[in-house]
């Protein structure tokens, strides 16, 4: 972990990026008003700072909050006092701005800085952390965006968001070509050994996705439901694909006995070759964590695939969990949450000349920022605020 250089961020001279301009959003083209449109309800909404030239810098909405500072940094000075006065966390606000390329810090040398070739002035040295396989796992898919050549950060996200799943070879095309065919494999189809366990607990949810087969708890609008308010709890199962069949009885005896509110499984053999093949939902960690138990229980020295950017809770990365937050308006899963901003970070470092650093390690730190710890991928309590 890296610690902020706080003094360094409070005390040193930073201005605004002369490269962007802000414009509020009365102000904006038609067409981008429509756009943004759903933004225009949050009352804290300015409107958006964008490249004032042909610099390759991406639009960004802001608050009012970060208008007003982004306005008043025009003359370089340390960070004002009423910022400092209005968060105990004016520090890491002022690290996500120059991160993000929107505020600049002196560098000592008549010069100014931001984005990935201020890593060295936001950051200082620190322990590499060791959160496990998963974390390890998660590292490999953050050098392996590294190394591609892509330029789009939706492509880059997905790539991350896929990666450490098994190929999709004829012969499991063959085995499972699509649901009925899954539920055979996993002894809940018609006769199947499974059948009945499933349909005493649970009822099917149709309709829900092409890519899972989905199930809710029955009678779950009583205790334990997911009441669709706060945040949602996700327990991802990742047994490798050769094990699938053989444990997926266990998996169902143990989901069982926690009482789970809502699973879902892959539909075909695609979805059973993600690594996030098995995702239970629960309203509460305390829940997810005691079916963790009864699951690791059950499955005990089964071969484990993993999900990279999920927390590890047992079996060499068998198991892991990770949330939805209820701040998030995008309806992003977790995940997918996690990989977009690393996508954009690591686009970031990679179009930084001469920063001296990592893309992937600036990608780890700046979504540090956001309130995730990148050590174990363990979401921080800032991240469930609900305002």
């Amino acid at each position: 972990m890296r610690p902020l250089r706080d003094q360094q961020l409070l005390t040193r001279d930073l201005r605004a990026n002369p490269r962007y301009e802000l414009v509020p959003f009365d102000r904006l083209e038609p067409e981008l008003r429509r756009t943004l449109t759903n933004l225009e309800q949050d009352p804290g909404f300015y409107g958006v700072l964008r490249p004032a030239g042909p610099a390759p810098l991406s639009l960004k909405s802001v608050d009012r909050d970060t208008a007003l500072l982004f306005l008043t940094l025009r003359e370089p000075g340390p960070l004002p006092a009423y910022v400092r006065r209005m968060s105990g966390e004016a520090a890491r606000v002022a690290a996500q701005l120059v991160a993000d390329g929107i505020l600049e810090i002196a560098t000592g040398e008549d010069g100014f800085v931001s984005g990935a070739a201020a890593f060295g002035l936001l950051w200082e040295e620190g322990v590499e952390g060791r959160g496990g396989r998963l974390a390890e796992l998660s590292l490999a898919a953050l050098r392996y965006g590294q190394a591609l050549a892509i330029a789009d950060p939706l492509r880059l996200s997905l790539r991350l968001y896929g990666f450490n799943r098994r190929p999709l070879t004829p012969a499991w095309k063959r085995l499972l070509p699509d649901a009925a065919a899954v539920e055979r494999h996993l002894g809940i189809g018609p006769g199947g050994p499974h059948r009945r366990l499933l349909e005493q607990g649970w009822s099917r949810l149709s309709g829900t996705s092409d890519a899972w087969l989905s199930w809710r708890r029955r009678g779950s609008n009583g205790s334990g439901s997911l009441s669709g308010k706060g945040a949602t709890w996700k327990l991802f199962i990742s047994p490798a694909p050769e094990a699938l069949a053989d444990g997926f009885g266990r998996i169902l005896e143990a989901l069982a006995a926690a009482r789970v509110p809502q699973f879902k499984v892959g539909t075909d053999a695609a979805g059973l070759l993600r690594p996030d093949k098995i995702v239970a939902y629960f309203d509460s960690f305390e829940r997810l964590a005691a079916a963790a138990d009864a699951v690791t229980e059950r499955l005990a020295g089964t071969p484990a695939q993993g999900v990279p950017f999920t927390s590890e809770i047992g079996g060499d990365g068998l198991l892991s969990w990770g949330v939805d937050p209820p701040t998030d308006p995008s309806g992003e899963s977790w995940r997918l949450w996690l990989t977009h901003r690393l996508a954009v970070a690591l686009l970031a470092g990679k179009n930084a000349e001469g920063s001296g650093v990592e893309p992937w390690r600036f990608a780890l730190e700046r979504l540090r920022l956001e309130g995730v710890d990148t050590d174990t991928w363990t979401p921080g309590g800032r991240l469930f605020r609900e305002d």
